[in-house]
């Protein structure tokens, strides 16, 4: 049996673009829109600075998940973990490393996003004691044409 590699986790960097993109494409369940171009992940980079992670084995990043907060309530989005290092712990530990900093902040609750239709997400999310909450519906409008 050979060893396995290590995963080191640290700080998403706008410079990891263009390999966080392909990672997102290649996963189930992200839906990947306007607001996902290198520039608005910018954006969402220099508003929540070092709160995003990513996983990197060697120097290839093989996970990211988003992460912010509005000062209230943390948000994580796009979680993803290529397809040869899932059921690893690295999506987990990912999101260790985001819940932490929300505590930090004194963010006392993170939500996240999931497609109705996305049954293995459901299922980690549970696994990792997350509350699929029945009672509440997403609400949006447009803000740009």
């Amino acid at each position: 049996m050979s060893p396995r590699p290590s995963i080191s986790l640290r700080a998403f960097r706008i410079s990891d673009y263009r390999e966080v993109y392909r990672i997102w494409l290649d996963a189930e369940g992200v839906g990947l829109n306007e607001s996902d171009t290198r520039k608005a992940i910018g954006r969402f980079l220099k508003r929540n600075p070092g709160f995003s992670q990513v996983a990197v084995s060697g120097n290839r990043v093989v996970a990211v998940v988003l992460c912010g907060h509005d000062g209230r309530r943390g948000y994580l989005h796009h979680l993803a973990v290529a397809r040869e290092w899932r059921r690893k712990g690295v999506g987990k530990a990912l999101v260790a490393v985001c819940l932490r900093k929300l505590h930090r902040e004194e963010i006392p609750k993170c939500n996240l996003f999931l497609f109705a239709t996305n049954r293995p997400g459901r299922a980690f999310w549970k696994r990792l004691g997350w509350t699929v909450r029945g009672d509440l519906r997403l609400v949006q409008h447009r803000t740009l044409s």
